[in-house]
């Protein structure tokens, strides 16, 4: 009889680890998402365009492509401004669950809310700004056509008239630009919620409603233990990856041996760190203070100065590379078990 039981006891041990691990990443971080649309000021070709008609163009052996109605210049700003948006988010979050979502510590959120916020006004600047300059860019774009449509065997007026028609009106074009940001916290449904249904029907809807919500549960304590494991091992890697592209700096003899640029990507990611550092790796972070300590308080031309030092500084870097190599090649279930003893924590304090 004990044999038997003992399979089930480290199950249910097993299980409340998981709901810990959840229960400890609602609490040390939020999911968030980036939504940004602009019009792209682009349709798709059409044979007509080309002087061709439909039977011209064979589709399994020529597709069009698309036609630009304003030189891509002229929504440069809001592609920059998507770009700088979606960097910030990955440079102060990780990737959850195969990307539905990016996870971001509580030590960053602040600092992304507010840079995120930032960049929405610049967007909404820019609305207006292009709103404001719209009819113009029209009307060049159009006499640019024009321009084109006499190298073309087409009608010209036809071809304009067609091209025009595809631009939107003011308030039509003005839909098409949007900036949302969204947060969510991280957690598991308890049950789905059931609208009005049919008495007959109630209790199979109740019981399969009960079965997803269970299941999606359960699924998600077991990809968030994942998750936490490999955020682990994403910033040891990442240490690994600024040491190698640090000696390869030092080696190319483009920057005379030791450039200040250099020593600060390391500091910068050492900073970087401590926000990212929701599970608490604390070999990678005590490695990484130490190498602050021994690598960091020279400046570049110190280094410069000192061949010794170089040298020190060269077989730092090598050290630190290959111990975060190891370490991330290792079993990270210490750090994630104490990670989910947060969990344990909070819920026997609330309790």
């Amino acid at each position: 009889m004990k044999k038997s039981s003992e399979p089930t006891k480290k199950t249910k041990r097993r299980n409340t680890l998981k709901n810990q691990i959840l229960d400890a990443i609602s609490n040390e971080g939020v999911l968030a998402s980036v939504s940004i649309r602009y019009w792209r000021a682009a349709r798709k070709l059409e044979a007509q365009d080309l002087g061709l008609n439909d039977r011209q163009i064979a589709d399994r052996l020529v597709v069009l492509g698309h036609k630009r109605l304003l030189p891509r210049d002229a929504l440069a700003r809001f592609a920059l401004i998507e770009s700088r948006a979606h960097a910030a988010v990955e440079r102060n979050s990780f990737s959850f669950l195969g990307g539905i979502a990016r996870f971001v510590p509580n030590r960053n959120l602040a600092k992304l809310n507010e840079t995120l916020d930032g960049l929405k006004d610049e967007f909404d600047a820019e609305i207006d700004s292009f709103m404001d300059r719209y009819e113009d860019l029209r009307e060049s774009a159009l006499d640019e056509w024009r321009q084109a449509a006499r190298g073309l065997d087409v009608p010209v007026g036809e071809f304009v008239d067609r091209i025009a028609a595809t631009f939107p009106s003011g308030m039509r074009l003005r839909q098409k630009f949007s900036f949302d940001t969204h947060f969510y916290q991280v957690a598991a449904p308890e049950s789905v919620r059931i609208q009005a249904v049919d008495v007959a029907d109630q209790t199979a809807v109740v019981n399969a409603r009960a079965l997803v919500a269970r299941q999606a549960a359960e699924k998600l304590a077991r990809d968030t233990e994942s998750f936490v494991s490999d955020c682990v091992a994403t910033l040891r890697e990442q240490t690994a990856q600024i040491c190698d592209e640090m000696l390869a700096s030092m080696k190319s003899g483009k920057t005379d041996g030791v450039h200040q640029k250099t020593l600060n990507r390391l500091l910068g990611f050492i900073d970087q760190f401590k926000t990212m550092n929701f599970a608490g790796d604390e070999a990678l972070e005590t490695m990484l203070s130490n190498a602050r300590r021994e690598l960091l308080g020279k400046t570049a031309e110190e280094y410069r100065d000192s061949a010794t030092a170089q040298v020190q500084l060269a077989a730092g870097l090598k050290k630190l590379g290959d111990e975060a190599r190891r370490l991330a090649t290792q079993e990270s279930r210490e750090i994630v078990e104490r990670f989910g003893k947060l969990g344990a924590r909070r819920f026997t304090m609330v309790a």
